[in-house]
């Protein structure tokens, strides 16, 4: 069972940067593919970034490509999401995940979730 725990949402102004924080329980933390999802309200769930187990390799939702960054921290057993130029319609709960999978499919793929941390951004 890996816990994980989310910290760095807040409330922040368009154009402003937030970091948001993962910190994982499992010592086996490079055996998963991390990734970060977020849900705004009334909205489905959506992947917004994800990282191989190495960190080599980073995955981007189309329309984060050039705002957001991906990162992990084997030593911390943590990852991190560096968000700049946020948006208003970024505004939602952000979901970091743990996956044991292979292939394209992050969704589907990952096996556990934290409990999510809100970011607003305001107009």
């Amino acid at each position: 069972q890996v816990h994980l725990v989310e910290s760095g949402g807040g409330l922040v102004q368009a154009g402003g940067s937030l970091r948001l924080s993962c910190a994982a329980s499992e010592r086996t933390f490079g055996r998963y593919r991390m990734g970060w999802f977020r849900q705004a309200p009334g909205k489905e769930r959506e992947f917004v970034a994800g990282i191989s187990r190495s960190g080599m390799s980073t995955y981007y939702a189309d329309y984060m490509k050039g705002r957001f960054t991906i990162s992990r921290d084997h030593a911390k057993n943590s990852v991190y999401l560096q968000m700049n130029s946020l948006k208003p319609e970024d505004t939602a709960v952000y979901y970091c995940a743990a996956g044991d999978f292979y292939g394209s499919n992050w969704s589907n793929g990952m096996d556990y979730w934290g409990k999510g941390t809100l970011v607003t951004v305001s107009s």
